[in-house]
């Protein structure tokens, strides 16, 4: 899809009609503005409720365009890359992708569809994803940093692990698995870990010798870990005994032993745990090791020195990892991801739209245990041979400053992170960018859509200017990034993720399945038309689910062997801007219908945060006798600003940017929002609290305490239960 970006002068600016349904306006390329007068007729006509419809309030926002010196540099500066993974040229166009790799064997079919929707890439082809990451580029930068480790604790200097010895340990860690462990080529290894160096390196040694490692993000608890073990049939479980959050060394290997019982009960028996120290000689547990389970791998390890483990020649097709959904109800959903797909789809998207070089210092801020971490901390940037931050612990210890300090330091010049970091930074430190002589090239957003307002504090003040910015979109099951701007072709427009990247067909459908045309102002079911070599392979032990949940919604011929009777249906809303941009609104269950109106909670949230004293928004619908479901609003403050007054403003500005049909029925000003460890707010226990439900289990947030606080000031200290709460309302904020 060909973008035209307009010159930097051009500036767009938009009407919002009252009504969610009214067409977004036509641009106008001979006027500075076109308010378009919604006619009185059209909206008493438009009665229909169509379920991938959400309301569409955000105003399209000016170009940003990179600056010269970014260009020059880019990996990816050839408009001709449209065209080339233009629809005429597809699967073919992957090759560019798959060429970044070596190869064993070659392949002979770049794609096979055979057995459509279960789609293979680079079918006959051989490697070894470990051999990629690390001994290929022995031969050039074996003494050039791999990772560059930071612990949370600031007096601790950060400590360099070269490609030279990230072989060795990923070597011997596969021995230890083989040798020790007894694994072989298919089984399945459960690792409950946090970002430190071993859980790469362990993550490497499983790849070194074709086991499927399926890692749990460190903060989640031992049940949800045993659970994800069970499911995946896991004999061996590798954790860690502690690690540093808050400046506390946390009790980690209590998760493990829970873990254990969970997954035998769920019928699995895990023989093995594998207990790295976060301190070498030093055990920071409480819990005391069981005899014939429990092995410390740094004393294990001792046994392995200097060995080498060949890498095992893997089918392409062959699964690499699991990575399960973080739903908080019915079993977690296990995300297959291949070897040669996944891997040259993370390293393509790492090079051209990362724009990631050898000599960079890149830093991601995600947790491993995340896809985000899997594709942009450890396989894709390894995969280019780059030097990666691994930074240990929350963005804000011990100050708001921390990250812009590591950026100083080790001469950061790619920076990665989610909108939900972004605005705890810009909560707790606003100006603290300003103090700092760092200087990036390249910024990304991931993991929900950016409010242009934050948008622009990122860009202004971390970037200072001098970055660009892609705000991806993708999900665990795709891989890689699906939406973004190519960072040296396409300006960038705050609020909106971009056009696909190179390869990827999206379009938006309504229920009947036609086609909502970009331009016209209405939102749908965003859905991707072709696969492409990152999607993930099936649920693991699921078919029928995989079909079902991604695929069966919008198939033209379930007999088909023809990708283009099978669009992915990602459950996300989305606009497609007239300029081939897509705006994402949010999962499609996150939408709060109003008396017909369906209204996306991120554009709600969005318009929240133009009121100055707000730091964070959250937005839940609430049952209403006459409306159905009204939008209810938490927001926390900015330091030190007062909150009279707050609760008018949020309610005005709502009015005036949606319409009255979307005035909260209540605004609460929070001293903290309830967060999950790595920062992401729980819309879910908030929806909880505002109509009267059970909030769940609280104790694995970062703030388990405020969820009390929050409860009282909105139900009082005698809260009624309410009983027959609809299935919406339950549902809501958990995630897919």
């Amino acid at each position: 899809m060909a973008v035209v970006p307009l010159p930097p002068s051009f500036i767009i600016i938009t009407a919002h009609p009252e009504s969610p349904f009214d067409r977004e306006d036509e641009r106008n390329q001979n006027t500075m503005a076109d308010v378009r007068v919604p006619k009185e007729k059209e909206r008493e006509q438009e009665t229909e409720v169509n379920e991938a419809q959400i309301a569409v309030h955000w105003k399209e926002e000016q170009y940003y365009y990179p600056n010269p010196k970014f260009i020059g540099q880019a990996n990816l500066s050839d408009p001709d890359v449209n065209e080339r993974f233009g629809e005429k040229n597809f699967p073919e166009c992957f090759r560019e992708y798959g060429d970044l790799l070596t190869w064993d064997h070659y392949w002979h079919t770049t794609l096979d569809t055979s057995d459509a929707p279960f789609w293979k890439w680079f079918v006959g082809g051989k490697l070894n994803v470990s051999y990629n990451c690390v001994d290929r580029h022995l031969a050039k930068y074996k003494n050039k940093a791999a990772f560059i480790f930071v612990g949370e604790l600031e007096e601790d200097p950060p400590v360099a692990i070269t490609y030279q010895e990230l072989y060795h340990r990923v070597n011997e860690m596969a021995a230890l698995l083989r040798d020790f462990a007894g694994l072989k080529t298919g089984d399945r290894v459960t690792i409950h870990m946090p970002v430190v160096p071993e859980l790469p390196i362990t993550m490497l040694a499983c790849a070194r010798l074709g086991l499927i490692h399926s890692v749990v993000f460190g903060g989640f608890s031992g049940e949800a870990c045993g659970m994800r073990a069970a499911d995946s049939g896991s004999r061996v479980l590798i954790t860690i005994d502690g690690y540093y959050r808050n400046g506390t060394l946390t009790d980690h290997k209590e998760k493990a032993d829970l873990a254990v019982v969970l997954a035998e009960k769920e019928g699995q028996k895990v023989d093995k745990v594998l207990v790295w120290r976060r301190h070498r000689g030093s055990y920071a547990s409480a819990k005391p090791m069981v005899e014939g389970r429990d092995h410390f791998v740094d004393d294990v390890l001792k046994n392995y020195a200097g060995q080498k483990v060949a890498p095992v020649s893997m089918p392409s097709e062959a699964p690499l990892f699991l990575m399960y959904t973080s739903g908080t109800t019915g079993r977690p959903k296990g995300c297959q991801h291949g070897s040669g797909g996944y891997l040259a789809y993370v390293a393509g998207t790492s090079k051209y739209i990362q724009d990631i070089h050898p000599e960079d210092v890149y830093w991601c801020m995600a947790d491993i245990g995340w896809i985000t971490g899997h594709s942009y901390i450890v396989y894709g940037p390894l995969a280019l041979a780059a030097t990666s931050i691994l930074y240990e612990g929350v963005p804000n210890y011990p100050d708001a400053g921390r990250p812009w300090r590591v950026a100083q330091q080790l001469d950061v010049n790619i920076f990665h992170t989610s909108p939900t970091a972004i605005r705890l930074l810009r909560k707790a430190g606003p100006d603290e960018p300003k103090k700092y002589d760092y200087h990036f090239k390249h910024m990304t957003t991931v993991g929900e859509p950016i409010e242009p307002a934050v948008w622009k504090w990122y860009y202004e003040v971390v970037g200072k200017g001098e970055a660009v910015i892609v705000d991806t979109w993708w999900q665990t099951e795709n891989g890689g990034f699906l939406c973004s701007t190519k960072p040296a072709l396409d300006p960038m427009k705050p609020g909106s993720a971009g056009p696909p990247v190179p390869g990827i067909y999206p379009i938006i459908f309504d229920e009947h399945a036609q086609e909502v045309k970009a331009g016209s102002g209405k939102a749908g079911n965003i859905c991707i038309r072709n696969p492409w070599p990152g999607i993930f392979q099936t649920i693991w032990g699921d078919r029928e689910r995989f079909v079902r949940q991604y695929y069966q919604k919008y198939n033209k011929d379930p007999k088909s062997k023809d990708w283009r009777d099978w669009p992915y249906f990602a459950g996300d809303g989305a606009v497609h801007a007239a300029d081939g941009y897509f705006r994402i609104l949010g999962r499609v269950d996150d939408v709060i219908n109003v008396a017909g109106h369906r209204l996306g909670t991120k554009e709600l949230e969005s318009v929240c945060l133009t009121v100055s004293e707000i730091a964070e928004a959250a937005v839940v619908p609430v049952a209403d006798e006459v409306k159905g479901r009204v939008p209810e609003v938490y927001v926390s403050l900015k330091p030190g600003v007062s909150k009279a007054g707050v609760e008018k403003k949020i309610t005005d500005a709502i009015e005036t940017q949606i319409g009255k049909i979307a005035r909260p029925k209540k605004v609460h000003v929070v001293p903290d929002m309830p967060k999950t460890r790595s920062g992401k707010i729980m819309r879910r226990v908030l929806s909880a609290i505002s109509n009267h439900m059970d909030t769940g289990d609280v104790t694995t947030l970062a703030n388990p305490d405020v969820v009390e606080q929050i409860r009282v000031m909105v139900q009082g200290d005698k809260p009624v239960v309410k009983k027959d709460v609809p299935e919406d309302l339950k549902r809501f904020g958990e995630e897919q």
